[in-house]
């Protein structure tokens, strides 16, 4: 039998999925553990994508996207950002998560490195190393609220280094970087010629900075920037995001390989982005409101508890110090669930800053956060409890909890 050879065999698998999976097979379980909107898709969405499809609206499209849909999106990134957007530069993808894989294999070849932060989304790892590319990482830390030191970016780059990847507002670290520190990413890739691919998903949640568009602060055009309507819009299952690709190359690399995978993406959930696009907001800021205030509650009560914390400024992700009890955050997700019942997401997924640390989503509904963060308190109390007792180490991170307040 012939053996596989294909880079696909060596990603890694995400402890989120793992812990959902458990979670899954647990009926009492409080989710925490997946970013999945407790909200659901606006009415006014679902009637226009199911008028489109009775209208017959139901066939392929350019691979690239509805030629309308990419219209309205340049619009929205002309006005967001300040930059002259045309439809051009939109490339309409099957999620996010799809146009930074196509991304990264429109502008790497295979062997060479692209940088991610510290601590990271999952899936960014699982996509290079898909497309065969080396991972580097450059640090950010707790005591700086996880925004990147630009200095710490400029270190990370190596010979290999083609492209970093930014995310403000931040998945898993809540972090929204200031317009100072993206100006600096940028020129720092300037001087080194590589690409910048920007996660903004998470742009429409900012509680305390405001969020700000890189690709407005790219001289060049070698900012590629990703959104998702899954997120904002309570879509993720609809499966439409979008990239803004100033490059004309790439953008056209990017269309062929949207050819050669998926054809094009959902026309259906296309005409619902419109739908989303030129419909009222309010749901947006709605759900923008009921994360702050599930922020600012969910802060408050680990506190009277007496747990640590990283207090987010975007999106909708919450990490939470439990190195009191173990510096092993996979056993601790996993004991959590098996004897509390609470899913969370081991910090040891997203990396060597989030040990110590699991994350939480605050996209469940507030009393299941709130019910699930005291259950957290009570594992960590009395674990660090037991290891006392036992004469053992629980397992402490100094510089993560006095960062985290404590």
């Amino acid at each position: 039998m012939p053996i596989t050879t294909s880079p696909v065999a060596a990603i890694p698998r995400s402890g989120i999925r793992t812990l959902m999976e458990l979670a899954l097979r647990d009926p009492q379980a409080i989710r925490l553990e997946v970013g999945e909107p407790d909200l659901t898709t606006p009415e006014h969405i679902i009637a226009a994508a199911a008028a489109d499809a009775r209208a017959g609206h139901t066939g392929y499209s350019s691979s690239t996207g509805l030629v309308e849909l990419r219209e309205a999106l340049a619009e929205r990134a002309t006005r967001t950002t300040g930059r002259p957007t045309t439809a051009d530069e939109i490339v309409v993808t099957h999620g996010a998560m799809h146009g930074l894989t196509m991304a990264l294999q429109s502008v790497l070849a295979p062997g060479e490195e692209v940088l991610l932060p510290d601590p990271e989304f999952p899936n960014w790892r699982m996509a290079a190393v898909s497309a065969g590319l080396g991972v580097g990482t450059y640090a950010t830390r707790a005591s700086a609220g996880f925004v990147p030191d630009p200095a710490d970016v400029e270190r990370a780059v190596s010979s290999r280094t083609r492209a970093i990847v930014v995310c403000s507002p931040n998945n898993p670290t809540g972090a929204v970087y200031p317009r100072e520190v993206l100006a600096a990413i940028v020129e720092i890739a300037r001087r080194h010629d590589l690409w910048v691919l920007s996660d903004e998903c998470y742009e429409e949640f900012t509680f305390d900075a405001p969020h700000v568009g890189i690709t407005g602060l790219d001289p060049d055009g070698r900012v590629l920037s990703f959104f998702s309507f899954s997120k904002a819009h309570a879509m993720t299952g609809w499966r439409i995001g979008y990239v803004v690709v100033p490059d004309p190359t790439v953008h056209d690399l990017m269309g062929q390989l949207a050819e050669a995978t998926i054809s094009c993406p959902s026309t259906i959930g296309q005409r619902a982005a419109l739908a989303a696009l030129r419909g009222p907001q309010d749901h947006v800021v709605a759900a923008r409101d009921s994360y702050r205030e599930r922020r600012d509650a969910a802060v408050s009560l680990l506190q009277a508890r007496g747990i640590g914390c990283v207090r987010p400024e975007g999106a909708f992700y919450l990490m939470v110090d439990v190195s009191a009890a173990t510096s092993d955050s996979d056993a601790f997700a996993r004991r959590l669930l098996a004897e509390r019942h609470v899913a969370v997401a081991p910090g040891s997924t997203f990396g060597a800053a989030a040990q110590g640390f699991v994350r939480v989503s605050l996209a469940a509904g507030r009393d299941a956060v709130l019910e699930g963060l005291d259950r957290l308190a009570d594992q960590v109390h009395a674990w660090s409890a037991d290891a006392a007792v036992a004469g053992t180490p629980s397992g402490s991170l100094d510089a993560v909890g006095s960062a985290a307040g404590r």
